[in-house]
């Protein structure tokens, strides 16, 4: 008999691609989607269950189909389609996590563990290294938003870890995942009319397009190749970095730049327009930027990226269609104004 595969998180774009692309798999024998709300997108041959992470059923739903592969990627910044609200997305994250790191221990069936986590791990602050590893510690851990669910649903991945060494834990750090069909904190701010940025930086920012993300998924949730791990943690990016006024030329928006005190005001009117997840990590990472090491998930787990950072960003602005100003016309005026400044004024 193949793998019985079960996925968390369905009901969302990426979580259902996922699943019809683990489905051809010549070693899964039958795929378990799994979401507190109905999918509005098929899901190919696999078999629907309507359950809540949150709520101990999801233990039976375990044990009932014996499931020996768990992919759990209920782990989001930003409420499924505009419903809900930061706390329920809150709990799905951490509590969520809870109980079904509960259930995944007391079913002896289940093999293997994969986790969708997130570089927000690492926070962002200003005396940071310049690239992270998978074993550099926080500055200072973030205190809220989305970067502190992932920083508690690590940790309790690290205790079930310990409490069932016979199962295969892999725990995958995606930069901002990016795409037509993203949903994700940055996302939302790119889609901005007017991108607000902190006066007098301009960080460095890294993407991973979600082809790169469905396809690593598989193969973490699968067998290791020859020559590869495929347990362990792993920061997944695209090569290359992108800088925020770079990426806001590319989309053709305007930035609004905002005394640092005057950000966290910012934010919440940005909060109450719908953006859900603009936290303070959020503006420290739109502050100091973020970049990670990706030797690991190379040369470990044997993935290489089909796109680059700017590859994924550039997927991601066409899905959007132009902004306020042409790309083109944006890009000539910055270099025009840059040009006209006394040498070293335009250099940070």
């Amino acid at each position: 008999m193949g793998k019985v595969v079960l996925v968390t998180g369905v009901a969302r774009q990426l979580g259902g691609r996922f699943v019809r692309r683990v489905q051809r798999e010549p070693d899964v024998d039958r795929v378990i989607g799994v979401d507190a709300v109905p999918p509005g997108h098929h899901l190919g041959g696999a078999d629907f269950i309507r359950a809540d992470i949150r709520h101990p059923r999801i233990a039976r739903v375990l044990a009932e189909h014996g499931v020996d592969t768990v992919v759990h990627m209920d782990v989001n910044g930003t409420p499924l389609g505009k419903r809900g609200s930061r706390a329920s997305v809150k709990e799905t994250n951490v509590i969520g996590t809870m109980q079904l790191l509960g259930a995944c221990q007391k079913t002896p069936s289940v093999k293997r563990l994969v986790v969708k986590s997130s570089t927000n791990v690492y926070g962002s602050a200003p005396r940071d290294p310049a690239i992270f590893t998978e074993t550099t510690p926080p500055k200072s851990l973030p205190s809220g938003g989305f970067a502190k669910d992932v920083v508690e649903v690590e940790g309790y991945v690290r205790g079930f870890a310990r409490r069932r060494p016979d199962v295969a834990v892999c725990v995958l750090r995606f930069a901002n995942i990016l795409g037509p069909c993203a949903d994700s904190p940055l996302a939302e701010y790119f889609a901005l009319p007017v991108l607000p940025t902190v006066l007098g930086f301009d960080p460095r920012l890294q993407f991973v397009h979600e082809d790169d993300v469905i396809e690593v998924l598989r193969i973490a949730s699968g067998e290791p190749r020859r020559g590869t791990l495929n347990s362990g943690t792993f920061n997944v990016a695209g090569d290359g970095v992108l800088l925020l006024s770079q990426a806001a030329r590319r989309l053709g928006r305007p930035t609004l730049p905002f005394f640092l005190p005057t950000v966290t005001w910012v934010g919440s009117a940005l909060r109450s327009v719908g953006v859900t997840d603009f936290s303070p990590e959020q503006i420290r990472l739109l502050t100091h930027g973020r970049v990670v090491r990706t030797t690991q998930m190379r040369e470990t787990l044997g993935f290489d990226p089909r796109h680059t950072t700017a590859g994924a960003f550039e997927d991601y602005a066409r899905s959007r269609g132009p902004g306020l100003l042409p790309p083109e016309t944006l890009a000539r005026t910055v270099d025009r104004i840059a040009a006209a400044l006394p040498a070293g004024r335009g250099q940070k």
